[in-house]
């Protein structure tokens, strides 16, 4: 009877073993953009509520963006003498935040959202007037401005040192999971690389020719390209450096559209293992096109063996559009097809339309895939 009864207990053993939960990222973007989340302590524990009872187990928090920070800077106090977004004075969103998503098992992962851009129509914004030299210049010498978006010169040492110390002070100030850069960062629009540093250098190493008029020339676009390309690779060591266990990930745009417009040549970073993870925005309206980016990505862009690390980003909401959820359902069901387990959502206040479809969507709740050694 022994016997029988622990060859029973041995084989219920083996079927717990082989029900594990899956391991993915099943993530959603926290903004201060179109969200009151971050204006309150309250607030951002009913997020982390309803992202814990929907089985998000990473949440992306804005960090930078405005030129200001969701926590206290001491860099940027010292910088424009404004230490915190000022909506924020007096608290420190980012904390309250890692100490309501801790508490529920939830990665937090800070988002430095405008990267190398310096404002959104502010003509530079306090970055470009206290450091004028750090403007990026297009083939006209005007300042870049794209989409609204002006830049910082991403190529410039200084420039890359100032965003790579605002990092720095995230990762050894806070008990964060992770940092992550997006399409604007490592990113340049494709017009710039025409200031008087840019230009000097892409002299120097071609013999003093001048670089081509056309801002999207194939070699121009990768000469710029690879000045990013390094920029990653010593943003990922010495984020590494600070903490081996700190997870840097990217949510880069489609490629090789990244790479013709904003010099984002990110399967590089992921194939040569400079990016923990990535989430490509692959926010498309069609099922046929959200099909075919997965496709190439998956087949094309990423190696076989770098494939655990990609998970799509998912458009949940912009301004007043709202995917349906029959389109939301298909999109997850294509990247299960496709053994893609988890996605990111953009952006948390999209989640709020569709609770019930959130409520079971993740039933089969799952782990948080392990930092890489």
């Amino acid at each position: 009877m022994k016997v029988f009864l622990c060859i029973v207990a041995l084989f219920i053993c083996v079927r717990v073993s082989a029900a594990d939960p899956v391991t993915a990222v099943r993530g959603v973007w926290l903004t201060n953009v179109d969200s009151k989340v971050l204006n309150s302590k309250k607030n951002i524990e009913t997020a982390v509520a309803l992202c814990s009872d929907a089985g998000i187990n990473a949440i992306f928090v804005v960090t930078w963006n405005k030129a200001m920070t969701t926590y206290p800077s001491a860099i940027m106090k010292r910088f424009t003498g404004v230490e915190i977004d000022t909506q924020f004075t007096g608290r420190d969103p980012l904390a309250e935040l890692i100490e309501a998503a801790h508490a529920k098992h939830i990665k937090v992962i800070a988002w430095f959202e405008f990267g190398f851009s310096s404002s959104f129509k502010e003509n530079g914004g306090v970055l470009i007037r206290l450091k004028p030299d750090w403007a990026s210049r297009d083939a006209k010498g005007q300042l870049v401005s794209k989409n609204g978006f002006e830049w910082m010169n991403g190529f410039r040492p200084d420039v890359q040192e100032f965003m790579i110390s605002l990092i720095v002070e995230v990762v050894t100030k806070y008990k964060i999971d992770g940092i992550q850069g997006d399409d604007r960062l490592p990113a340049m629009p494709s017009e710039s690389g025409y200031d008087e540093y840019t230009v000097g250098r892409y002299r120097t190493e071609h013999n003093g020719k001048e670089p081509p008029k056309d801002c999207r020339d194939s070699a121009w676009v990768q000469w710029r390209a690879d000045i990013l390309n390094a920029f990653m690779e010593r943003l990922y060591r010495t984020v590494k450096q600070a903490d081996k266990n700190i997870l840097v990930t990217m949510s880069p745009s489609i490629y090789p559209w990244s790479k013709q417009e904003y010099l984002q040549d990110w399967p590089a970073w992921v194939n040569r293992g400079f990016v923990d993870l990535v989430f490509p925005q692959v926010y498309r309206y069609d099922m046929k096109r959200y099909r075919g980016e997965q496709l190439s990505i998956l087949t094309e862009q990423i190696d076989p063996d770098k494939r655990g690390r990609y998970y799509p980003g998912i458009l949940l909401k912009v301004g007043t559009y709202y995917p349906s959820q029959k389109f939301l359902q298909r999109m997850i069901e294509e990247n299960r097809r496709q053994g893609v387990h988890g996605e990111v959502f953009f952006f948390y206040e999209g989640m709020k339309r569709y609770p019930a479809f959130f409520k079971t969507l993740y039933k089969d709740r799952a782990v948080f895939p392990p930092v890489a050694q």
